[in-house]
């Protein structure tokens, strides 16, 4: 899995997706860090644990509803920088109850993190961009 870049990675979790909120934010994970969050998911037991099931899977992509339940979760993110999280929860909050405060979302991401947070809102919104 490591050989595949992000992008490769949330093009596989889509295969037969067509909710744009859900490609949007499967997408924005996938081009942030390289797939940090993908890769975490598929690979940190302890994540899953903490959730109650498996957050992702190759064949269903990610579990949102567990997703959001992992959130709720103290001290999940322990592991975490305050940038990747802002992007995981802005992620989950295109696809399901998770709410996001976006001036702390502004004050944690940088430059790039914010570029990829836009567009990801854009696809949301408006389908896919090229």
């Amino acid at each position: 899995m490591n050989e595949t870049t992000g992008a490769e990675l949330a093009a596989k979790l889509l295969r037969g997706v067509g909710h744009q909120h859900v490609r949007a934010a499967t997408r924005l994970l996938g081009s942030h860090r390289d797939g940090f969050w993908l890769r975490r998911f598929a690979e940190d037991q302890e994540l899953a644990q903490m959730a109650g099931r498996p957050l992702v899977d190759s064949t269903d992509g990610i579990d949102w509803e567990a997703l959001t339940r992992l959130m709720r979760t103290p001290g999940w993110s322990r592991s975490a920088s305050g940038g990747q999280i802002a992007v995981l929860e802005f992620a989950v909050s295109l696809v399901g109850d998770c709410a996001v405060n976006l001036r702390q979302v502004l004050r944690t991401v940088d430059a790039t993190e914010f570029q990829l947070l836009l567009s990801a809102l854009r696809e949301a919104a408006y389908g896919e961009v090229s």
